[in-house]
C-alpha cells in the first residue's frame, strides 16, 4: 500500500497537471474553455495585491472595488472535476416530497426542487424547438408538484410527473445548471492588459479577407477584440461601402444622434469636438448614454496634412495601476457618480437615467467591466454629501489623469487607408492629436450586447450557447 506522503504527492502532481492542461487550452481559445456558472464564495474585503508578472491574465483583469461599494464574488480557475458531468456509479438517485438528489462521480450531490425541474422541462411542448422560448405556463403548475417516477438513463435523468407529463434532462445540462451546490465555476476572460512595449511584439491584427470569407475569421477577430480591447483589420478596400460591410460582419450598426454609419471631416457638421481638428485627450465615447456604445470603428479614407496621430490606452491596465498605487483614488472613482450630457446639437440633450462612476464593476464577480471617462462631457457636479468629498474627488481624477498620460501606457499610431481600427469602448480609451489639412474618416458604433452575441456564437457554437441558457 502506498504511503500517505506518496499518495499526497501523486494527487498534487495530478491536480497540477490538470490545471496546466486547462490553462494551456484556455490560452489557445479562451472561449472554448470558459465556464458558465458563477461561484458564490465571497471576495476578500481588502484591496487586491499588485499583479506580478507571473499572475494569470484573468487575475490581472479582475480589478475589484471595495466590499463597502459592491457585493462581490470570487472567480476561480476551473479544475478537472468541474467539467465531468458523470453520474456516480456507487450512489443512487433519490427523491422526496420536495427535491431530487443526483450524486456525481466527483463526490458531490446536486439537489433540484421539483417545481424548478418541472419549470425547466426542455421538451418541445414546454420549450419551442425553434425560438427557444418558453411555452409552458409556469403558473398552471401546482407549487407542490411531485414526480411519480425518477429513473437514470444513458442520455440523462428521466422524470415522470404526476399528471403524466414526462421530462428528460441530460446529465451535462443538470451539471451545468446545478445550483445546490454550484459545480461549474465562473472563469473571467483571460484578457491581456497591455502597455506600449507589449504591442511591439504582440499586435492584434486580422486580415480583411479572413473576416469577410468565414465565420472562423470573425471568431478570431472578435476574440482578439475581447482579449486585447482592440484589433486592426488589414487590407480593407478604401471606401465607406467596404468599411460598412466589415462592421456588419459583427452586427448591425448602432444608430445614435450622429446617425448610423459616419463619413465625416473636421467641418463641425455635428457640434462635437470629434468634428474639429483639435487634439482629443484619452476618453471613452458616449458616457452620456445609459449604455455606452460597445465597439467603435474607425477607417481613415483620406488624409492630406500633418498630425492627427491616434491614441489608445488600455483602461483596465490603467485602472489596475491606480488601484495598486492610489487605492483611495480607485475607491473614490468606483463610488462617485459623474453626471454627463450631450447637448451640443439643436434639439438634443442626452443624459443617462442616472450618473455612473468612472469604474463600474460586475455585481456578482466584482470584476471591472467598464471604464466611463470623458472629462469633456462632464456636467455640473453639485450633489455632494459632504464638502470634503469635493477635494477627494478632484484628488482622485488628478491621479487618474496622471496614470492615463504615462508614456508607457500610450499607444500612438497614424491611421492609414486600408487599415481599419476597432476597439472596445468599455475598456480602451482613445484620443487624437491635433492636425492640419484635410482628413476624412468613416466608422460606426456597435452595441455591446450584439458584439458579445457574435463573439459567443462564432467561438462557442450555437449548441454550446443554448446548453448554458
Amino acid at each position: 500500500m502506498a504511503s500517505r506522503r506518496t499518495v499526497a504527492i501523486a494527487r498534487s502532481l495530478s491536480a497540477g497537471f490538470a490545471r496546466r492542461q486547462i490553462i494551456c487550452q484556455h490560452s489557445r481559445n479562451p472561449w472554448l474553455q470558459a465556464i458558465r456558472a458563477i461561484s458564490t464564495s465571497p471576495l476578500q474585503t481588502s484591496p487586491a495585491p499588485p499583479a506580478s508578472s507571473e499572475a494569470s491574465p484573468a487575475a490581472a483583469a479582475a480589478t475589484q472595488t471595495p466590499s463597502s461599494i459592491i457585493n462581490k464574488k470570487r472567480t476561480f480557475n476551473v479544475t478537472k472535476a468541474d467539467a465531468q458531468p458523470t453520474i456516480s456509479k456507487h450512489h443512487k438517485i433519490s427523491f422526496d416530497d420536495k427535491k431530487i438528489s443526483v450524486p456525481w462521480e466527483e463526490g458531490k450531490t446536486s439537489t433540484f426542487q421539483h417545481i424548478w425541474l418541472r419549470d425547466h422541462c426542455q421538451c418541445s411542448s414546454c420549450m419551442h424547438p425553434q425560438t427557444k422560448q418558453r411555452m409552458l405556463d409556469t403558473f398552471s403548475l401546482p407549487l407542490n408538484i411531485r414526480p411519480s417516477q425518477v429513473e437514470p438513463k444513458d442520455e440523462g435523468l428521466y422524470v415522470k410527473w404526476r399528471g403524466d407529463h414526462e421530462s428528460l434532462y441530460s446529465w451535462e445540462w443538470l451539471h451545468r445548471h446545478s445550483y445546490a451546490p454550484r459545480l461549474e465555476k465562473y472563469i473571467s476572460v483571460q484578457r491581456k492588459l497591455w502597455s506600449k512595449k507589449d504591442l511591439e511584439t504582440d499586435m492584434p491584427v486580422v486580415k480583411y479577407s479572413d473576416v469577410m470569407e468565414s465565420d472562423a475569421g470573425v471568431a478570431e477577430w472578435t476574440s482578439k477584440i475581447e482579449i486585447y480591447g482592440f484589433c486592426f483589420v488589414d487590407g480593407v478596400p478604401v471606401s465607406p461601402e467596404a468599411t460598412k460591410e466589415v462592421a456588419e460582419r459583427i452586427a448591425h450598426i448602432r444608430h445614435t444622434h450622429y446617425g448610423g454609419f459616419w463619413d465625416f471631416t473636421a467641418d463641425l457638421a455635428m457640434n462635437d469636438m470629434a468634428y474639429t481638428d483639435l487634439a482629443l485627450p484619452a476618453h471613452t465615447d458616449t458616457t452620456y448614454f445609459t449604455e455606452p456604445c460597445g465597439l467603435q470603428m474607425f477607417h481613415l479614407l483620406e488624409f492630406d496634412g500633418k498630425g492627427g496621430e491616434s491614441l489608445l490606452v488600455d483602461g483596465f491596465r490603467a485602472a489596475r495601476i491606480l488601484r495598486d498605487e492610489k487605492p483611495e483614488a480607485f475607491r473614490t472613482l468606483s463610488a462617485v457618480r459623474i453626471p454627463t450630457h450631450a447637448s451640443g446639437n439643436e434639439g438634443v440633450s442626452i443624459e443617462p437615467y442616472t450618473p455612473f462612476p468612472v469604474f463600474n464593476h460586475h455585481p456578482v464577480t466584482g470584476e471591472l467591466v467598464q471604464v466611463r471617462w470623458n472629462n469633456e462631457d462632464r456636467a455640473t457636479m453639485d450633489r455632494w454629501g459632504e464638502p470634503e468629498e469635493v477635494e477627494k474627488f478632484y484628488q482622485a481624477i488628478f491621479e487618474w489623469n496622471e496614470v492615463l498620460k504615462r508614456v508607457d501606457g500610450e499607444f500612438r499610431e497614424q491611421l492609414v487607408p486600408g487599415k481599419l481600427l476597432i476597439f472596445d469602448n468599455w475598456r480602451v480609451l482613445h484620443g487624437r492629436g491635433s492636425f492640419t489639412g484635410h482628413r476624412r474618416l468613416c466608422g460606426a458604433y456597435i452595441s455591446r450586447d450584439d458584439f458579445h452575441s457574435r463573439l459567443r456564437i462564432t467561438n462557442y457554437g450555437r449548441k454550446e450557447i443554448l446548453m448554458g441558457l
